[in-house]
């Protein structure tokens, strides 16, 4: 027997598929809630959230197929440290990003995202994540004048004081 034969149907794939349905599910519902005027009834703003939705009905049908055929690769079992410095790095960007601004809080992203990727030592990667981060800020506050969280590097740009 072969290593394809003799492998069980792949969980994950429908750990995904689920997912997949779920947001299809929400979308379809979602867009059945919007109040749609009677001239847009036939092709209106509902038409894309629907061709959406039905194309992740198709994905995740079709990740079953592969999931009850084992056509998936065997993987090998996860390592939870890279995974813990990656969800680590989101959480510390959502608490920091109020009050230490966008280039602090994505600085300390890249850092801990990159520590779990397994490049660089922090004291390394934080400073270089925070002058890439205060680089997209600049040009997202100045060039196209959006409006991202601001912490004390951000208001020193942008007024002069700290």
């Amino acid at each position: 027997m072969s290593e394809k034969q003799e492998r069980r149907p792949d969980g994950a794939a429908f750990v995904i598929a689920a997912i997949l349905a779920g947001i299809a599910l929400v979308i379809i519902w979602q867009t059945m809630q919007m109040r749609v005027p009677p001239v847009q009834a036939k092709v209106g703003p509902t038409v894309f959230p629907y061709i959406v939705a039905g194309g992740l009905l198709v994905l995740a049908a079709g990740t079953v197929v592969s999931g009850l055929r084992r056509g998936f690769p065997a993987r090998t079992p996860d390592r939870l440290a890279p995974i813990g410095w990656v969800v680590g790095g989101l959480v510390a960007q959502i608490l920091l990003l109020s009050t230490a601004g966008f280039s602090i809080a994505t600085g300390v992203l890249f850092a801990l995202t990159a520590k779990g990727f397994g490049r660089g030592k922090l004291w390394q990667t934080i400073p270089i994540g925070v002058v890439f981060a205060f680089l997209i800020w600049f040009i997202f506050a100045r060039g196209l004048q959006l409006s991202l969280p601001q912490g004390p590097i951000e208001r020193l740009v942008s007024t002069g004081q700290f």
